[in-house]
């Protein structure tokens, strides 16, 4: 299942069967994805046209409009992160956009590079269609050059829960893991590992534990403790652009610490598609002739570098007031939970590290899917989007990313909208068509 909200969704990437299906299956599997597909094209309406919404997600935007904020970008600029305008002038446009569209990765694209190279105060870095792409070859050229093919992860990493095994599959790398605690490993759990490692892969922050982070002291001992044990170390920084304040250090300081970093241009900055790989120059030279090989060379990437570019100037200054938001929208969930009289409720962490964090509510996700769809279309808000059970049934859990539509709303309106979300919930549990809840018993 795809998560619509974009950032802070992941694919879920299932294999199907090899047999030929027969007459009554395929006819029930069209039925069923005819079902879901309107089913979504219902949410993405409610959404979509929502006059107050808690957070955008990409996937909601319709082509047109995407097309035109890329238009808004390449012609009247925006507000860097050193506070200067980028513009239309007599001369030039932003972004070299009076210049050739890119092939095979020059121009806007390696303006780009320079640029996320500059941020992280590394010596270069390397653009790359996905994510996944640039961690599997940042892990098979550190295995190639450390001689050891073992990667120390946790197993709520991207690369163990999102990838599909590809370092493993593709690259022939095998793991150990410092931890199973849905928290970062510790330096004592890392100079514990049981057998030799070559490469310590730390995602910052941990996405599927919450978007938890350790604290600077923390992080500096566990890269100390992979360097005791002869080891390289890459961030999986996808998110690593709002990790600023939970930190208290820049970007450059940050990135110090590692000897590659990866970062994304969609999860926090609001692009297309697309991904940075950055680090020695050495490294991000063998690196650009791997994503040859793998497939990632591509003609043209001028629009995914364009919107990359539109990000860093226009989102990445608004991060670190996205985060401090998000502690307000936090805590305002919670007590609003409680007022509400919701017998058992988690806001994680409670002090969010990020302008992410993980809401959890004792109600089938089905219903709070349907409530929340429901209180868009009928009072044009949108709180949440979707929910799963990522633990006993009846659990539920999402995600919530605190970004600039969510700045508008006070406490005062998270309460509001908890309030006529958990009524809707309530109906449908006690029988406008929903489930029977959990226990048997009518919720009050």
């Amino acid at each position: 299942m795809k998560d619509e909200a974009g950032e802070a969704g992941e694919a879920d990437e299932t294999g199907g069967t090899c047999g030929e299906p027969d007459g009554a299956s395929a006819a029930a599997d069209d039925t069923a994805a005819d079902t879901e597909a309107a089913a979504r094209a219902r949410r993405l309406a409610a959404w979509h046209g929502s006059e107050r919404t808690l957070a955008h997600g990409p996937a909601e935007g319709r082509i047109a409009e995407r097309l035109a904020a890329l238009t808004a970008a390449l012609t009247t600029g925006t507000t860097t992160a050193t506070g200067t305008t980028t513009g239309t002038t007599a001369d030039a446009l932003p972004y070299g956009g009076d210049g050739w569209v890119d092939v095979y990765g020059d121009g806007i694209v390696e303006e780009l590079e320079r640029r996320v190279a500059g941020l992280l105060g590394m010596e270069a870095a390397a653009f790359f269609p996905t994510g996944t792409m640039a961690q599997q070859i940042a892990l098979r050229c550190w295995a190639g050059r450390t001689g050891d093919p073992v990667v120390a992860v946790h197993p709520l990493a991207h690369l163990e829960v999102h990838e599909r095994d590809a370092y493993v599959t593709v690259s022939g790398l095998r793991a150990v893991r410092p931890t199973g605690e849905p928290r970062p490993p510790t330096a004592e759990e890392i100079r514990g590992v049981d057998e030799p490692f070559g490469t310590l892969a730390l995602e910052l922050p941990l996405r599927d534990a919450g978007f938890v982070l350790p604290a600077w002291e923390e992080l500096v001992e566990v890269v100390e403790a992979a360097r005791e044990r002869d080891a390289v170390v890459h961030f999986d920084g996808a998110r690593l652009w709002e990790c600023t304040v939970h930190f208290g250090r820049e970007l450059p300081e940050i990135a110090a610490l590692a000897d590659s970093v990866y970062v994304s241009f969609y999860k926090s900055l609001g692009g297309i598609s697309g991904a940075a790989l950055a680090g020695p120059e050495t490294l991000v030279a063998e690196a650009r002739a791997w994503r040859h090989r793998y497939g990632g060379q591509l003609f043209q990437q001028w629009p995914a570098a364009l919107a990359a570019l539109d990000g860093l100037d226009r989102e990445l200054p608004r991060l670190p007031s996205y985060v401090a938001h998000a502690r307000v929208v936090a805590e305002a969930l919670r007590k609003a939970f409680t007022a509400a009289g919701v017998g058992w409720s988690r806001v994680h962490p409670e002090v969010p590290h990020t302008h992410q964090f993980q809401v959890w509510l004792p109600y089938p996700a089905a219903v709070l899917d349907e409530a929340g769809v429901r209180l868009a279309e009928e009072t044009r808000t949108t709180l949440f989007r979707r929910w799963r059970e990522p633990g006993p049934p009846g659990l539920a859990m999402t995600e919530v990313t605190v970004a600039s539509p969510a700045l508008e709303w006070t406490a005062d309106d998270v309460t509001a909208a908890v309030g006529a979300f958990l009524a809707t919930v309530r109906e449908l549990m006690n029988g406008d068509g929903g489930p029977a809840p959990r226990g048997g018993q009518a919720l009050p």
